[in-house]
C-alpha cells in the first residue's frame, strides 16, 4: 500500500486533544503512523481542515425495509448519480439511495463507517447482501431484540443469563453488532392491534412490560460486556407529551454499571432523541421539551444519545415501530407498508414531507438543533437524522451549518411561515452557542466511535489507528463570510482515505477501497437450556430450519472484522 503524508492541515482530533494545530498526518500500510519515508506521496492540506473519517452510529441503509421503501417509492428514484472517471456505478434515490450511491455519498462527505440500525434477524442474509454491495464504508448491523419472543419469555422469568446466552447466539448467527430495541413490547402488541405507549403497559400474552424488557436487556448487555451499550428507540415515539415516557425510560438505566473491555462508559444509547422530546397534549399546543431532556442527559454520564435532526425535506419514514407508522399514515394520509417478522419484530414505511410551512415540522427542526446545542458533553451527543426518517443523511452538512452558525439557523427560524409560534414553542432563538470544529469532531467522529467500542480502529488520528481520514476545504483561521461555506465544504471533501486507500479526491470517487463488515463474536458458557429452547421453537414456530437460519449471513460478510467478547470469564 502507498505511503502518504498529509501536510500542513489544521488538525482536529479529540482522541489526542488536538484542537486545530497545524500538523502532519502520516499513512503507511493502512494505518496512521508517526513517520513515513521520503518517497511518501504528499497531500497538501494548507488552509484545510483535517479530521478522522466520520462515524455514523444510526441509519437505515440496508435490509428488507430499506429495499421495500425503494420498491414502493419510484418517485424517489428521480434523483440519480452518474459514473465519474469510470469508478462510480450509476445509482439512484434521494431519501433511499441505492447501495452504490449510499457508499459514494457517505464517502464524499468524509464518512468511513456506518451502522445499520435495525436488522431483523430472520432477514440478516438480505442485510449482509446489501452491506456487501455498498462500497467503501465499513458497516455493521444491530439486530432487534425488544419484541423477540425468546427475550420476553426469559425476562418475564428474570433469566438474565439465558437472555445473554440467546443474544450471544443470535449475534453470531446473524453477524450482528449490538443489541437494538425498538418500541419495546409495542411492536409485538401491534400484532394484537395494540401498542405500548408507556413503559408500564403490559405486552399481550407475554405478561411483561417495556420497563422489564429494557432493564433486562441492559443487564444482559453488560453481562456479555458488548462493545456498544443497549441501543434504544423508546416507546411513544413522535407523540405530543412523549418526553415524559423518554425520561421514564432513561431512569431505568440508573444504578447499572458498564462492564466491558472496550472503554465504553455508558449502559444506554437513546437514538433519534428529537422524536422523543415532545411536550404538549395535542398538535395544537405541541412544544419542545429539549431543555428537560438535556438536563437529565447532561447530569447522567451513563447515557449517550443521537439527535435525529429534521432537515425540512421530502423523505421516507421507516422503522421497526410498526404501530407508529400506522399512526403516521393516519396523520398524513399517504401510502403505508407494513411487515411482520415471525417471532422477532415488524416494520412500517410511510413517505413524509417536513414542510417549513407546517408549524409542527418547524418545531421538530428546532428541537433537533436544541438537543445538540444544549449538550454539555459532545462526546455523548452525536449528530444524526435517523436517516431517512427525519431527512436524508446527505443533509448532514446542512445540519452542521445550522449548528455551527447562529446566523444560518436564525435566518431559517425567522422565515418560517409560523415563525412567532415556532419561536414561542422552543428555546432555539435564545441559544447563542455555535458548535466548534473540535466539538463537531467529537459529535461525528470520536464520540460515536467510543460509544461503539471502536476506539482502537476509528474515530481519531492517533498512530496505530486505521488511516480513515477526511480533509475539508475549510480554513478555520479565516472569518466565516458566509455560513454556506460550511455546507459546501462538508458536502464534498477535498480528500478522503479509507484504511490508507485514497477513495475521494476533490469530491470525486477515485477508488472503492477495501471495506469491512463489523460484527461481534460473543461467547458465553455452554447453556443447554437455551439451545433446547431454540431448537424447540424453530420446530414449532419458524418457517425455516434452525440450520438454515444460522447460516443466513455467513456467506455474505465481506472482509469481516470481529470484535471478540468472552463472558465465559464472568
Amino acid at each position: 500500500m502507498a505511503e502518504y503524508i498529509i501536510k500542513n492541515g489544521f488538525v482536529f482530533d479529540p482522541v489526542q486533544g488536538i484542537k486545530g494545530d497545524k500538523s502532519d498526518v502520516a499513512i503507511k500500510d493502512g494505518k496512521i503512523v508517526k513517520d513515513v519515508s521520503k518517497s511518501a506521496k504528499v497531500i497538501d492540506a494548507q488552509g484545510k481542515t483535517v479530521m478522522a473519517g466520520a462515524v455514523e452510529i444510526h441509519a437505515h441503509i440496508a435490509g428488507p425495509k430499506v429495499n421495500l421503501g425503494r420498491i414502493y417509492r419510484p418517485e424517489d428514484k428521480l434523483f440519480t448519480c452518474t459514473a465519474t472517471k469510470g469508478i462510480e456505478r450509476t445509482g439512484s434515490g434521494n431519501s433511499i439511495p441505492s447501495t452504490f450511491k449510499t457508499g459514494y455519498e457517505y464517502a464524499k462527505m468524509g464518512y468511513t463507517t456506518a451502522m445499520e440500525a435495525a436488522m431483523p434477524p430472520l432477514f440478516s442474509r438480505h442485510v449482509h447482501e446489501e452491506i456487501r454491495d455498498t462500497p467503501i464504508i465499513d458497516e455493521g448491523a444491530f439486530p432487534v431484540f425488544g419484541n423477540n419472543w425468546f427475550v420476553m419469555e426469559y425476562l418475564k422469568n428474570h433469566e438474565i443469563e439465558n437472555t445473554a446466552a440467546y443474544i450471544a447466539w443470535l449475534l453470531r448467527a446473524t453477524k450482528g453488532y449490538a443489541v437494538k430495541v425498538v418500541n419495546p413490547g409495542g411492536t409485538e402488541a401491534w400484532g394484537w392491534g395494540l401498542n405500548c405507549l408507556s413503559i408500564h403497559d403490559p405486552v399481550p400474552y407475554f405478561d411483561i412490560t417495556p420497563a422489564e424488557i429494557v432493564k433486562g436487556l441492559i443487564e444482559a448487555n453488560e453481562y456479555l460486556g458488548l462493545p456498544h451499550s443497549m441501543h434504544i428507540h423508546p416507546n411513544n415515539l413522535g407523540n405530543p407529551g412523549s418526553y415524559q415516557t423518554t425520561l421514564d425510560t432513561l431512569q431505568l438505566a440508573e444504578g447499572i454499571q458498564p462492564k466491558n473491555k472496550f472503554g465504553r462508559e455508558q449502559v444506554m444509547h437513546i437514538t433519534h432523541m428529537q422524536f422523543h422530546s415532545y411536550g404538549g397534549e395535542n398538535w395544537g399546543n405541541f412544544e419542545s421539551k429539549a431543555t428537560e431532556i438535556m438536563d437529565y442527559v447532561n447530569s447522567h454520564k451513563n447515557l449517550t444519545m443521537d439527535t435525529g435532526n429534521v432537515t425540512l425535506d421530502e423523505t421516507t419514514t421507516m422503522t421497526a415501530d410498526g404501530p407508529f407508522e400506522h399512526h403516521l399514515t393516519g396523520l398524513n394520509h399517504l401510502k403505508w407498508a407494513n411487515c411482520d417478522v415471525e417471532l422477532e419484530t415488524a416494520a412500517g414505511i410511510v413517505p413524509y414531507i417536513y414542510s417549513p410551512d407546517i408549524k409542527v415540522c418547524a418545531i421538530q427542526w428546532s428541537i433537533g438543533l436544541e438537543l445538540a446545542l444544549l449538550a454539555k458533553d459532545p462526546m455523548r451527543c452525536f449528530i444524526t437524522t435517523d436517516h431517512p426518517n427525519a431527512g436524508p443523511f446527505t443533509r448532514y452538512p446542512r445540519v452542521f451549518k445550522w449548528l455551527m452558525s447562529k446566523k444560518a439557523r436564525d435566518e431559517r427560524l425567522t422565515t418560517f411561515k409560523n415563525a412567532d409560534k415556532v419561536i414561542g414553542a422552543s428555546t432555539l432563538a435564545n441559544l447563542d452557542r455555535e458548535i466548534t470544529l473540535y466539538e463537531l469532531a467529537q459529535m461525528t467522529r470520536a464520540g460515536p466511535a467510543k460509544s461503539l467500542g471502536l476506539t482502537s480502529i476509528c474515530g481519531g488520528l492517533k498512530p496505530g489507528m486505521d488511516a480513515d481520514i477526511a480533509v475539508y476545504d475549510f480554513n478555520p483561521e479565516k472569518p466565516l463570510a458566509d455560513p454556506e461555506m460550511i455546507e459546501t465544504a462538508f458536502s464534498k471533501a477535498a480528500y478522503v482515505f479509507k484504511s490508507g486507500v485514497q477513495v475521494v479526491t476533490h469530491g470525486d470517487i477515485v477508488n472503492i477501497g477495501n471495506k469491512r463488515t463489523l460484527w461481534v463474536d460473543a461467547k458465553v458458557p455452554d447453556n443447554p437450556q437455551v439451545m433446547r429452547d431454540i431448537k424447540e421453537k424453530f420446530l414449532k414456530y419458524y418457517s425455516i430450519t434452525q440450520a438454515n437460519y444460522e447460516s443466513l449471513g455467513h456467506h455474505f460478510v465481506p472482509n469481516p472484522y470481529a470484535l471478540e467478547v468472552d463472558a465465559t470469564q464472568v
